[in-house]
């Protein structure tokens, strides 16, 4: 399929990555997850939609090591389409001096997607300004897509009514299991916290994982999550199927 032909008419998303930080737990610089921008991009591109990027605060955006294709751990290396986007002039221009939230009007988008990483975690979880750009966004009927650790906004994005987003919902994010995982293979512990516990506490919300590192994503109503960062491409999908009917 060539991403010239607009199979679906003329839709628009909107990407949101995370700023650039720091690690409280690792003191590691962290970022965005190549993956998660990449691959759900490259399912817009495909469908034709008209897509931009921003951040929460505007400005150079920067990944996590771990998910570069050409970090020297080897992590990443099987993502060749992260390291096209990467070495395409034209699309990592797309990563320099993004517009922030505050720039942009979400009525003019068809949906929201909140791509994740490690800065999520510490960017993301209190910032208030986000929560309300996304609470809008859902309350005005677009469809709202978060995957991995970004899905961490939804334990604390209330309504306006002051109702956690989630309420009677049921959504994934990233799993106990995988944050296990992530921590024995750097051989400490790297998030400030894991959604999936934190998910476990909340009432009136139902969180579901799958099979560890797999795709998986799911739609309830206008709320789209996936996983992890092999869910991206599935969530995409979803947004796709949402936007098509």
């Amino acid at each position: 399929m060539s991403a010239s032909i607009d199979i679906h008419g003329s839709k628009k998303v909107l990407m949101i990555a995370a700023n650039p930080g720091t690690s409280p737990t690792t003191g590691w610089p962290i970022g965005f997850w190549w993956a998660e921008l990449t691959h759900p991009y490259w399912t817009f591109a495909e469908a034709g939609y008209q897509i931009d990027i921003v951040s929460p605060k505007g400005g150079d955006l920067v990944a996590d090591g771990y998910s570069d294709p050409e970090d020297a751990s080897g992590y990443s290396a099987h993502d060749i389409l992260s390291l096209g986007f990467k070495t395409s002039a034209p699309h990592a221009a797309l990563l320099k001096g993004t517009k922030s939230i505050a720039e942009v009007d979400p009525a003019a988008y068809d949906a929201i997607f909140v791509a994740g990483g490690q800065s999520p975690m510490v960017t993301m979880i209190d910032d208030a300004a986000l929560h309300a750009f996304v609470a809008r966004s859902y309350e005005a009927g677009k469809i709202v897509a978060i995957v991995c650790h970004g899905t961490c906004i939804l334990l604390k994005t209330r309504l306006s009514n002051g109702e956690l987003l989630v309420k009677g919902k049921t959504w994934t994010g990233f799993a106990n299991s995988e944050e296990a995982f992530a921590d024995a293979f750097v051989g400490k512990r790297i998030q400030p916290f894991w959604i999936e516990e934190e998910a476990k506490k909340m009432a009136d919300t139902n969180f579901v994982t799958a099979n560890m590192f797999k795709p998986f994503a799911l739609r309830d109503g206008n709320l789209i999550t996936g996983q992890q960062q092999y869910s991206g491409a599935a969530a995409a999908e979803l947004v796709v199927q949402a936007l098509g009917r």
